[in-house]
């Protein structure tokens, strides 16, 4: 590996060290208050649009992108 490619990887993981990404799968309810501690902390990066479970499951899925530092 090249110093160039060993600088390009070390910068790379620490940008991905600075976020976290979660699948929440969650009762609506539950999920707004998980993303309401979240945005209260200044953590909150992104939240994806719900996506429904589907047939009888009333849970949705999201995905959450958080900053860890």
């Amino acid at each position: 590996m090249t110093t160039r490619e060993r600088t390009y990887a070390r910068a790379n993981n620490q940008r991905m060290a600075q976020y976290a990404e979660l699948w929440i799968i969650a009762r609506p309810q539950e999920i707004e208050a998980m993303v309401q501690a979240a945005s209260a902390s200044g953590r909150l990066v992104y939240l994806s649009p719900p996506a429904l479970m589907g047939g009888d499951d009333t849970r949705q899925r999201r995905y959450l992108r958080l900053r860890t530092n």
